[in-house]
C-alpha cells in the first residue's frame, strides 16, 4: 500500500508558512529587539520535540536531499545527538517520579544544550529551507502554556508588551494534521499521532509501511499504541 504523504504535507508547509509570516511581521515592527543572524546558532542546541507530521515532512525531506557519505555523516550525527538526549530526558523522568517540581524540571531541560545534527561545521543548517516550525519562530517572543519566552540574545524587554507567537495553538494545530493522516491510513496504531520525537530520532526513522503499522484490507486496527 503506497500511501499519498503529500495533502498532509501541503497543510504542514500552509503552517509553516504562516509562521514565517508571523516572524516577518514582529522582525519588521521590531527590527531592534530581533537579533537573528547568520551564522548564530543558539537555537540550533535547544532541545524540543516534534509532532508525527513534522517528524515525517523532515525525515522526508532529508532522504530526497542527501545520500552518500554526507548522508551518513548526518546520521552519525543524529545517534549521538539521539543519546544525548535520552539521556536529559531519562533525567526528567526520574526527577519527576522523585517528586521535584516540574516547572523546574522543565527548566532544567530548557538549559541543555544539544547539538542539532542538521547543524553544519560551518554552523549553518542543511536543511534551512525545510526547518521546523520551532525554528522558525525561535528568536521572536513564545508562549508556552501561559508562560513567555524569548531568545537569550534578543533584545526584547521582560515586561513589555510584544506580538507572541502562541506556541500551543500551533502545536495543536499539528497533532491536528497528525491526527488526519492516522485516521485517513489503515494503521493498527491509532495513538500514534500523539507521537512527540526530537529530531535526531525523527531523521533516524524509516517511515514505512512497517512503522506505520498498515494492516491489510481484512485486518481490523486495533488501539494499540506507538
Amino acid at each position: 500500500m503506497k500511501i499519498d504523504f503529500t495533502p498532509f504535507f501541503e497543510k504542514y508547509k500552509a503552517l509553516s508558512a504562516k509562521a514565517d509570516e508571523l516572524f516577518a511581521k514582529v522582525q519588521k515592527e521590531f527590527p531592534e529587539c530581533v537579533t537573528c543572524e547568520i551564522k548564530c546558532a543558539d537555537c540550533c542546541h535547544a532541545l524540543f520535540d516534534l509532532t508525527l507530521i513534522e517528524a515525517m515532512y523532515i525525515n522526508h525531506r532529508f532522504n530526497e536531499m542527501f545520500e552518500g557519505n554526507k548522508k551518513q555523516v548526518i546520521i552519525e550525527k543524529s545517534n549521538r545527538a539521539d543519546r544525548k538526549t535520552y539521556m536529559v530526558k531519562r533525567k526528567a523522568y526520574k526527577d519527576k517520579e522523585a517528586g521535584k517540581n516540574e516547572v523546574e524540571i522543565l527548566m532544567e531541560i530548557a538549559a541543555e544544550r544539544v547539538r542539532c545534527p542538521l547543524l553544519n561545521e560551518d554552523d549553518v543548517c542543511d536543511i534551512y529551507e525545510y526547518r521546523p516550525i520551532t525554528c522558525r519562530l525561535y528568536g521572536i517572543p513564545t508562549s508556552t502554556g501561559g508562560i513567555g519566552h524569548t531568545c537569550g540574545k534578543s533584545a526584547f524587554v521582560e515586561g513589555k508588551p510584544y506580538p507572541t507567537a502562541n506556541l500551543d495553538i500551533i502545536q495543536k494545530k499539528l497533532y491536528e494534521i497528525s491526527a488526519e493522516f492516522v485516521s485517513q491510513i489503515r494503521t493498527r496504531y491509532l495513538k500514534m499521532g500523539d507521537l512527540l520525537v526530537p529530531l535526531s530520532m525523527a531523521i533516524l526513522t524509516d517511515y514505512n509501511e512497517d512503522y506505520l503499522g498498515l494492516v491489510e484490507e481484512n485486518e481490523k486496527p486495533n488501539q494499540q499504541g506507538k
